[in-house]
């Protein structure tokens, strides 16, 4: 239990916004690691590999050396039991250099209202809405109805790179039986995320909700309190928009963030996020990968 924590949390020790979390509620896993020594049990304290699996509850951690992926290619919980579970499915989110930068909305509420509705919505997270419906119908605070199921789930390393895929059912329900398809990238530059869709539509966009703090432009850059070098790139887009939202990290706390919402086109959806502490370095790697996106 000790690892899966760590597995499941980011580098500054707090666990990734999956269905219902909220800090402040339990121990860090620092604490119940410490706790564990002083009762008999052996913490598990190796380094985390570059891929770790959790096959039994669906997540996968990437990481390298300054930053960290963690995706949900999960079921929303035990069927008998979905209370807990909110709209996430294929969602993720990415730390650098020890920071948050792309978080699901978090849990503020317990409460039968629009505001809890909300907060488990798939907009809330960092995925694909087709639509405008939730991958998986939830309502009132703690009710599922149709729920997404992952298909396909892979991962692997590519050279330097490493990726998950993966694609679940969950807007198959509606009348263009639509199928969304996830593939992330990850090495020590860049997280390439690219998003495939089957089916029929009407809309889909795909929500990058950034931490508090971090302020995205339309053109791309990203700035960043310590003035580290920070863009994202999208391909297959359009009218993309860089709106005001919240996240909602504690019970009663509801903080301002950005959301950069990326509908999709005609084609394929491809977003990138790229990184260095040295703005030639990343301009140059944009350059040689994407072109002038």
């Amino acid at each position: 239990m000790l690892r899966w924590l760590r597995v499941m949390s980011h580098p500054d020790g707090g666990v990734a916004f999956f269905n219902d979390f909220a800090l402040g509620i339990a121990p860090e896993v620092k604490e119940l690691a410490a706790h564990a020594q002083t009762v008999g049990v052996d913490a598990p304290d190796e380094p985390l590999s570059d891929i770790e699996v959790l096959r039994n509850s669906g997540y996968i951690r990437l990481q390298t050396e300054c930053a960290v992926v963690i995706a949900d290619v999960a079921e929303i919980g035990p069927d008998y039991l979905p209370g807990h579970a909110h709209a996430d499915t294929l969602s993720f989110e990415l730390s650098l250099h020890g920071r948050r930068v792309l978080v699901n909305g978090g849990t503020s509420t317990y409460e039968a209202n629009a505001e809890r509705i909300l907060q488990r919505g798939t907009a809330m997270h960092n995925t694909v809405q087709v639509d405008g419906v939730d991958s998986s119908e939830v309502s009132g605070s703690y009710r599922v109805a149709r729920r997404a199921r992952p298909l396909d789930v892979t991962w692997g390393r590519k050279g330097a790179s490493l990726w998950i895929e993966a694609a679940h059912d969950g807007y198959r329900r509606l009348r263009g039986a639509v199928t969304h398809r996830r593939h992330w990238t990850l090495d020590d530059s860049a997280l390439s995320i690219a998003d495939a869709r089957t089916g029929q539509f009407d809309s889909a966009v795909a929500a990058f909700r950034f931490a508090p703090g971090l302020e995205p432009s339309s053109n791309g850059d990203v700035a960043v309190p310590d003035g580290s070098d920070l863009r994202w790139c999208s391909q297959g887009g359009s009218n993309v928009t860089v709106n005001s939202s919240t996240w909602h990290p504690r019970f009663g706390v509801s903080e301002p963030c950005a959301l950069v919402l990326i509908p999709f086109g005609m084609h394929d959806l491809q977003t990138t996020i790229t990184w260095s502490r040295v703005q030639e370095i990343c301009k140059t790697f944009l350059l040689s990968r994407f072109g002038n996106c």
